[in-house]
């Protein structure tokens, strides 16, 4: 199914049969990728005295409970309520869910004990492109990527300059394959999140940051077409399913 599109006034092609997920999908088991020190997901049927909702074991249906935490789980799409106090919605902030991306693969640098992705490295990496949305992928990139344990491991993050330059030229949806933008014990400084967003000033509460994604080595750097699709979740964050779809 081939659509046209119109993007910053060029004409593109799009195969909409050809999407192409960067989720990582969330599974009842260990093995599920995880941060922020808690357990795995749970996924397991409601039971009613001796009944048991699932079909394998006499009923009619499958009927499960799922509990996880968006955060922490999985591919996930936050918006500025995840730093503050007053309550906004992923639901209400984000309006608006096909947009021009830019795929760029970076390999943070030794900053002391950290690794961290600089404006520098992103900047050379669009090559002055200002498209609506980023998505950093970076090295090395196992596929072992889609399970890791992140607790205690000080994962690479963006500095708040590079997150200021994302802002600074109009980037309105960051994706990312990391637990966090932010460095993973940082005293709850967020300066990342707060740079992106422009928190406490004149927040951008139309932008996003999704996390956790997973972009396959198959998938070329380059413009895409971006579909970021979201639960209907009333959070600061609903899991997501970001798409892409290759331009021509």
């Amino acid at each position: 199914m081939k659509a046209l599109i119109t993007i910053q006034h060029k004409e593109y092609t799009v195969d909409l049969s050809k999407g192409m997920d960067i989720s990582i999908p969330l599974k009842a088991s260990q093995h599920n990728v995880n941060a922020w020190y808690i357990g795995a997901p749970e996924i397991y049927p409601v039971t009613d005295g001796d009944w048991v909702g699932k079909v394998s074991e006499g009923a009619s249906t499958n009927f499960n409970t799922i509990v996880f935490n968006p955060h922490a789980h999985g591919t996930h799409t936050e918006c500025v309520g995840h730093i503050t106090p007053e309550f906004y919605s992923i639901q209400d902030t984000l309006k608006q869910y096909f947009f021009e991306a830019e795929l760029i693969t970076v390999t943070p640098e030794k900053e002391g004990v950290d690794e961290v992705i600089t404006r520098e490295m992103i900047q050379e990496k669009l090559k002055n492109k200002t498209p609506e949305a980023i998505v950093i992928r970076t090295m090395p990139n196992p596929e072992t990527k889609k399970e890791k344990q992140y607790s205690h491991t000080n994962w690479p993050y963006i500095t708040a300059d590079a997150a200021l330059f994302l802002r600074s030229i109009g980037i309105k949806h960051l994706l990312i394959d990391l637990p966090s933008v932010d460095k993973e014990k940082d005293e709850g400084k967020l300066v990342a999140h707060k740079a992106f967003w422009n928190y406490p000033n004149a927040i951008r509460f139309e932008a996003t940051i999704t996390e956790m994604i997973y972009v396959a080595d198959h998938i070329s750097d380059g413009s895409y077409l971006l579909n970021l699709q979201i639960a209907s979740f009333e959070n600061d964050a609903s899991p997501s399913k970001p798409i892409l779809y290759q331009l021509y």
